[in-house]
């Protein structure tokens, strides 16, 4: 009997469009890897301000990046980074980095460090017997997976996200972080050709995911 295929999803969006939320579904639904490659720039953020790097000043970075070690720890299905053998905590969410992050991941030195780390997500995943790897983030359809299985990018209406980020005790400029991010010359958020729009704004998680796992069980073969 063939064994069943890994595949690989990748989900890219702006900010609360529903990616963390859809991605962790089928995750649970079709026994993938999560990677969260948000909480991955967030964490790098952290870790730039904690060694008082500057996203201007291109030499801190560089020095700031000289000193920290990557690595993985999989907690059920989620891939999470350690940097420098640590977990990052709470501070991933602070105002501070939320309004920092953009400016960071828009530095191609910090996106580089990040590249081959994140491509290895998809050995993590095999190496722990998972069935495929769903990654999220803004650039995963486009520049780490551009040949993913699946490739969808979510977006939604720019004062619905404000509205989600406030349900999570959240204080996100959703907005700013999109022109940002959709402005950067490395790696831009964009729609590529042969992703998958899915608008949001009305639907519930449980409706992206039902709609999202449909298009993936209709090509994915059964064995």
């Amino acid at each position: 009997m063939p064994s069943k295929p890994f595949i690989i999803v990748a989900i890219d969006g702006g900010a609360a469009s529903g990616k963390s939320s859809t991605a962790r579904a089928l995750s649970e639904r079709f026994h993938l890897l999560h990677s969260d490659t948000g909480s991955y720039y967030r964490a790098l953020t952290a870790e730039m301000l904690r060694q008082g790097a500057s996203a201007g000043d291109l030499e801190s970075v560089k020095a700031a990046l000289a000193k920290i070690t990557l690595g993985t720890r999989v907690e059920g299905r989620s891939a999470r980074i350690e940097i420098c053998g640590r977990l990052p905590g709470e501070e991933i969410r602070s105002k501070e980095v939320n309004e920092a992050v953009s400016h960071f991941a828009a530095i191609p030195e910090l996106r580089n460090s990040l590249l081959s780390y994140q491509r290895g997500q998809a050995e993590t995943a095999r190496d722990g017997g998972f069935a495929g790897l769903v990654m999220e983030g803004r650039d995963i359809g486009s520049v780490i997976f551009p040949d993913a299985d699946f490739r969808f990018f979510l977006h939604a209406d720019p004062a619905e996200r404000e509205r989600r980020r406030l349900r999570q005790g959240q204080v996100d400029r959703v907005a700013e972080r999109d022109r940002l991010d959709s402005s950067r010359k490395t790696a831009p958020l964009s729609l590529t050709a042969g992703a998958i729009s899915v608008d949001t704004t009305t639907l519930t998680i449980a409706e992206v995911a039902d709609l999202m796992a449909a298009l993936i069980e209709g090509k994915t073969p059964v064995p």
